[in-house]
C-alpha cells in the first residue's frame, strides 16, 4: 500500500475506491442514455421527452455512440483486478471521448445562426469540467495505477 493514502482510502479487495466525482462523470458521459432508458419507461411521453432534449434525430444517435465508453467504464469499475490493462487505459478513452464531445459541442455552437440553446451551453461547461477533473485529479490517476491497487 502507499503511504499517500489512509487505509480507509481502500476497498476490502486492496483497491483505491474511485471518488465520488468519477462515478459523476461517468454518468454525465452516460446522459444520453439515461434520457432513453427514461423515455423508454414513460410510454406514451417518450418520443415527446426525446424530442424535447434532442430535437434532432442525428444528434441523439451521436450522444448514444458517446456515451458507449462510459456505459462501458460503469461495468469496467468492477472488473479493475480481473482487466488491469484495460482499466489502466479506460481513463484515457474515457477522456478522448469527452473530447470528442466537446469537439461536437462546438461545432453545433459554432454553426448556430439562429440561437444556442442554454441546454448545449451548460452541458458544455460541465463537460469541460469533467474533462479537467479526468485530466487533474491525482486521486483519480492513481485510481487506474496499477501499482497501487495491489489486491
Amino acid at each position: 500500500m502507499n503511504l499517500t493514502y489512509s487505509p480507509d482510502d481502500y476497498d476490502s479487495k486492496g483497491q483505491l475506491k474511485l471518488p465520488v466525482g468519477f462515478w459523476a462523470v461517468l454518468l454525465l458521459q452516460a446522459r444520453t442514455w439515461g434520457l432513453f432508458v427514461a423515455a423508454g419507461a414513460s410510454r406514451q411521453q417518450g418520443s415527446a421527452l426525446l424530442a424535447l432534449f434532442y430535437p434532432d434525430a442525428h444528434a441523439f444517435w451521436l450522444g448514444l455512440g458517446l456515451g458507449i465508453p462510459a456505459a462501458v467504464g460503469l461495468l469496467l469499475t468492477g472488473y479493475r483486478q480481473r482487466f488491469p490493462r484495460l482499466w489502466r487505459a479506460w481513463r484515457q478513452v474515457l477522456c478522448l471521448s469527452l473530447t470528442a464531445t466537446l469537439v461536437l459541442q462546438g461545432a453545433t455552437l459554432w454553426s448556430a445562426a439562429g440561437g444556442v440553446s442554454p441546454l448545449v451551453i451548460i452541458f458544455t461547461g460541465f463537460d469541460l469540467l469533467a474533462l479537467l477533473y479526468l485530466g487533474l485529479n491525482a486521486h483519480l490517476r492513481d485510481c487506474f495505477n496499477p501499482e497501487l491497487n495491489e489486491g
